[in-house]
């Protein structure tokens, strides 16, 4: 599941800002999330699906992401940290075939 936040048309459309393009992803992976889920039903407060893709000031593109490993170490359950650690692999192998 994919969703999309253009920040920049949002800003421009609502408060006539202008900014460097800015758009923040949700890559929520519905089986890992039902994973989480089941161990847990409060992780929706912590689930770590928002990428952000954004231009920088030499318009070089940055792209970022909070760290699952280390969010979902809040959750003291060790089934819920296995899956920190298979989203944070996932989420740096797509960031690292997007730098090369």
């Amino acid at each position: 599941m994919l969703t999309d936040i253009d920040v920049k048309a949002t800003l421009k459309a609502k408060l006539n800002i202008e900014r460097r393009p800015y758009r923040i992803l949700g890559a929520c992976n519905p089986p890992l999330a039902h994973r989480a889920i089941e161990a847990d039903p409060d992780i929706g407060l912590l689930l770590p699906c928002n990428v952000v893709v954004r231009e920088e000031d030499d318009g070089r593109i940055w792209i970022g992401f909070m760290d699952p490993e280390a969010v979902l170490k809040l959750v003291d359950k060790p089934e819920v940290h296995a899956l920190g650690k298979e989203v944070r692999a996932r989420l740096q192998r797509v960031c690292d075939s997007l730098k090369s």
